[in-house]
């Protein structure tokens, strides 16, 4: 059975036995994006939806799409692909006034829609293979809309999105019944803009969300995009050859984290002793990659305006040029804890004036290009300064 096909079992299963419970969730007096009541933003970041059609994606019980109608006078299409999640929300919602509810796959029913003004998903896109969801939403909403996905980042269990367009097994809890397991797309922010980039949208902003329990691991993200106008076609470009180039270089960032206490630092299962950070990956800025790494090496949840890159740190490890931008964090939320299959844990703060030995040398050089004056050695590196650190 396909990851889909499981998905469309899940569904089916869920909303029968809501039917059976008879139960259907009140209409939201504000349109929340995570599961926790008062958490993020409204209906503000769709813009203003007045008298515009509006697709809401996976519908489910239609109280999203009653809300959007009634309190900002949208026109809304619920697009279920559940026969039973359908059936409860046309049996709650079928003569409320700007709404329709349409039980279809999203993909096929965009083929033959007028191109809608805006479009949402709430925890429900990540349901479908990104590869066939995208294009057809590019093709389904007009130049210029809005696309705005909330997407799961971190699970009950704490385990973090993947860096690869693959599906993975998680669980739909309802009280009372055994589990439904699904296979869901929980990918990394970063991902998520590529995708949308290859696929005709700008990322406008992408935010996490943690659970308002500080013990609880479960992350929101939430992405704004923006289907991008109709272009020409663009000059072409070409590699070189078909054999991809040789490895000549390694390309990283490390993040520094200041308090009270001191810097925050982790031990590697080799026994050194590092800040946040880890290799860039393909397409992804450094503030970008540095939220990235934290998120995953700690737990803790940073924006990357609260990044301030410090500069390039450039030397050579056995013939590989080693690029590393050191970084200083501002804000962040959170605490840092070990994460599940990391190589780096338990952090913890150390006071600058005593610092530990066995600093990794990656580390070492970002804080004495930060701090000049720390009485660290390492080997000598070439530091350009991006602007002066504060």
């Amino acid at each position: 059975m396909s990851a889909e096909e499981t998905n469309t079992r899940a569904w089916q299963l869920y909303g029968q036995r809501q039917l059976a419970r008879a139960y259907t969730p009140p209409v939201p007096d504000r349109l929340g994006w995570t599961p926790w009541e008062g958490i993020g933003p409204g209906a503000e970041v769709l813009g203003d939806v007045t008298g515009r059609r509006v697709l809401d994606i996976g519908s489910g019980a239609g109280h999203h799409a009653v809300h959007l109608a009634q309190a900002h006078g949208a026109r809304v299409t619920g697009i279920e692909l559940s026969p039973t999640q359908h059936e409860r929300a046309v049996g709650a919602h079928a003569e409320v006034e700007g709404v329709e509810f349409v039980q279809a796959d999203v993909t096929a029913y965009l083929t033959g829609a007028e191109p809608f003004d805006a479009a949402y998903a709430i925890g429900t896109l990540a349901f479908i293979d990104p590869h066939r969801s995208l294009p057809a939403l590019r093709d389904g909403l007009a130049p210029g809309a809005p696309l705005i996905l909330s997407l799961l980042h971190t699970d009950l269990h704490g385990r973090g999105p993947s860096t690869a367009v693959a599906p993975r097994e998680q669980m739909i809890l309802l009280r009372d019944d055994p589990p439904l397991p699904t296979q869901m797309w929980v990918l990394a922010p970063q991902l998520w803009e590529d995708l949308l980039t290859e696929y005709g949208f700008r990322v406008e902003a992408i935010d996490l969300f943690p659970h308002p329990d500080e013990t609880a691991t479960v992350i929101q993200q939430l992405i704004g995009a923006r289907r991008l106008p109709d272009r020409p076609a663009r000059v072409s470009s070409r590699p070189r050859s078909a054999r991809p180039p040789a490895t000549h270089a390694a390309v990283g960032v490390g993040a520094i984290l200041l308090r009270e206490q001191g810097i925050l630092l982790g031990r590697h299962h080799r026994g050194t002793l590092e800040l946040p950070g880890g290799s860039v990956e393909a397409g992804e800025s450094f503030e970008d990659a540095v939220v990235r790494e934290l998120a995953e090496e700690t737990g803790l949840i940073a924006r990357t305006g609260d990044v301030g890159l410090l500069g390039t740190l450039v030397d050579h490890v056995e013939g590989v040029l080693r690029v590393t931008v050191g970084a200083l964090v501002h804000a962040w939320q959170g605490q840092a804890a070990t994460q599940p299959d990391e190589s780096v844990g338990n952090w913890a703060w150390y006071a600058l004036d005593q610092l530990p030995d066995g600093l990794f040398v990656c580390s070492a050089q970002i804080l004495t290009s930060w701090r000049p004056d720390l009485p660290i050695d390492h080997p000598p590196a070439h530091f350009t300064s991006f602007a002066p650190a504060k």
